[in-house]
C-alpha cells in the first residue's frame, strides 16, 4: 500500500507529538523521496531531516516515525541560521537592523539568514509549490504518494482552486514532466486534468 506524505501536518515519534512537516526532499532525477522535514513546536527550535526509513505510517492529517523524541532531536539539521553582514545606507533603518557604529559610512546591518542543508543533487519541495499543465498554471501541491518500499513517488495529489470552490486531484508521476523547488511541471493540459477524478478538499491550509 502507497504512503501519502502530506505536508503541514502533526508529526509524532514513538513518545509524543515532535512537530510539523514542512518539506519533503526528493531526488529530481529519480522522482525518488529521501527525507521528510520536520519543524519542531518550539518556535527557536531547528528543523530536522528525517529519513523516509523512519516514517513508520501516515496518514491525512499525522505523519508517525519509529524514533523517539530524543533521537529526533539528534537528527541533522535542515535549517539553521546564520549572520550575513551587508551594507546600507547611511541613516537608513529597518526592522531587525544592528549598526555596527552610527557614524560609519557606509553602515552595516546583520541579517539572520538561514541555510538549508540539502543534500547534493536534490531538492526541497514545500506544500502549496505551484504546479503548470503545459499550458498555464493549474494549482498547488497538496501531497505527495509514495511507494513504501521503493521511496519513488507514484502520485502527486493537486490541489486546484477556481473563485468558486477548490478540489483534490490525483495526478499519476507519468504526467509528471519535472520537478523543481518551488514548481512542478506537468505533461498534459488543463483539459486532460480536469477529467480526472477528484474529490472537495476537506483538510484546511495551515
Amino acid at each position: 500500500m502507497d504512503l501519502n506524505f502530506p505536508l503541514n501536518v502533526e508529526v509524532h515519534c514513538s513518545d509524543g507529538l515532535c512537530g510539523r512537516s514542512t518539506h519533503i526532499i526528493l531526488n529530481p532525477a529519480t522522482e525518488r523521496v529521501t527525507h521528510l522535514v520536520v519543524a519542531p513546536q518550539q518556535s527557536s527550535g531547528v528543523e530536522r531531516l528525517v529519513s523516509i526509513k523512519l516514517v513508520a505510517n501516515t496518514a491525512a492529517e499525522v505523519i508517525l516515525l519509529n524514533c523517539t523524541r530524543t533521537e529526533f532531536e539528534k537528527l541533522e539539521v535542515f535549517n539553521q541560521p546564520d549572520f550575513v553582514y551587508t551594507d546600507i545606507p547611511q541613516h537608513a533603518t529597518a526592522p531587525n537592523l544592528t549598526l555596527l557604529w552610527p557614524y560609519v559610512v557606509p553602515a552595516k546591518r546583520i541579517v539572520d539568514d538561514k541555510i538549508r542543508r540539502i543534500p547534493p543533487g536534490e531538492l526541497a519541495v514545500r506544500r502549496g509549490a505551484r504546479v503548470r499543465a503545459t499550458d498555464g498554471w493549474i494549482g498547488r501541491v497538496d501531497e505527495f504518494i509514495v511507494g513504501p518500499v521503493s521511496g519513488n513517488i507514484t502520485h502527486l495529489v493537486l490541489r486546484e482552486s477556481n473563485l468558486w470552490k477548490e478540489k483534490e486531484v490525483t495526478i499519476p508521476v507519468l504526467h509528471i514532466e519535472h520537478i523543481e523547488e518551488n514548481v512542478v511541471y506537468l505533461n498534459i493540459d488543463k483539459k486532460t486534468i480536469a477529467s480526472m477524478p477528484s474529490v472537495p478538499v476537506k483538510r484546511r491550509w495551515k
